[in-house]
């Protein structure tokens, strides 16, 4: 028996935006676009009402922008959806300041059609979508000058969490980090859960951006 579609709402102020995505995601049998918004109020009215598996939200537009409409839909739902957001440039404050509220990662609007749907897919099934390099740098402009103090968590961390985390912060895949440890894929979803829960974190995203701000790893590009 065939699995329902992904249900997929689209939030962006330009129509043409939201258009160009709807033919590109309407076009594959197992996604489908149940909603839009044109500003984050919209957003999250829509999402409340729909209930969607993902969310691609434009993270710059008038009124709620981006970055306060995910704090919002996460806050106020039970199982909410997975938000990725979509911005123009990596390296964009606003992009930090989205994962740091719970966004499961960002995508860039001149990314191909491929990218677009892998990523749909990639963070219904709960994963992250993190560009490493983009993240480290964002972190580093966040943190401004020297490195963080270590927060508590970090000394609780055993030694095979702490190499799940920095793999995790490399944006391996659990499948990829079984392979790397040789360990089995429920032992390494085990420590993930560890590490979340240590870190105090709802999902990996969440747990990678604790490890810069929380001095795990450095912020420094190139650290």
């Amino acid at each position: 028996m065939s699995r329902p579609p992904l249900r997929v709402v689209l939030a962006d102020d330009e129509r043409m935006v939201r258009t160009a995505l709807r033919v590109i995601l309407e076009a594959e049998p197992d996604l489908t676009v149940v909603g839009e918004a044109a500003d984050g109020a919209e957003a999250v009215s829509v999402v409340r009402s729909l209930t969607p598996d993902v969310v691609l939200m434009d993270v710059r537009m008038p009124g709620i922008d981006g970055i306060r409409a995910t704090e919002q839909i996460l806050a106020g739902m039970d199982a909410p959806p997975r938000i990725v957001v979509v911005t123009t440039f990596e390296n964009d404050a606003y992009v930090y300041d989205a994962l740091r509220a719970g966004a499961a990662g960002f995508l860039l609007k001149r990314a191909d059609p491929e990218d677009l749907l892998a990523a749909v897919r990639l963070v219904a099934r709960g994963d992250s979508l993190l560009f490493p390099a983009a993240v480290r740098e964002l972190a580093a402009r966040h943190s401004g000058a020297g490195a963080p103090a270590a927060a508590p968590w970090v000394a609780r961390l055993t030694d095979r969490e702490a190499d799940v985390l920095k793999l995790m912060a490399g944006g391996l895949s659990n499948h990829e980090i079984s392979e790397r440890l040789g360990v089995g894929p429920q032992t390494v979803k085990t420590h993930v859960t560890a590490v979340l829960a240590k870190t105090g974190s709802r999902d990996r995203t969440q747990a990678v951006i604790a490890a810069y701000e929380g001095g795990f790893l450095a912020g420094r590009a190139g650290g």
